[in-house]
């Protein structure tokens, strides 16, 4: 597994697959998923992260334990 969080976006994207995305579906206000072609999860997306008091426990969690997570900012659209 893979995790990245996006400063700029707010969004913490954990990618379970190597596979590419053939499909997103956007669950509710918060959280994304990416298929591929065969329906399998490549990956979430949770957005408005630093709002998920649960998901950010949960990450500080895992970089204590070893889950390698990276955190940087993204370049904003249009710029």
């Amino acid at each position: 597994m893979n995790i990245t969080y996006d400063t700029v976006a707010d969004a913490v994207y954990m990618k379970v697959s190597s596979s590419p995305v053939s499909a997103t579906t956007r669950l509710d206000d918060a959280l994304v998923v990416d298929r591929d072609k065969n329906g399998n999860i490549v990956g979430f997306e949770i957005l408005g992260a630093s709002s998920q008091d649960a998901l950010i426990k949960s990450l500080k969690d895992n970089v204590s334990t070893g889950v390698p997570i990276a955190i940087g900012e993204a370049t904003p659209m249009g710029e």
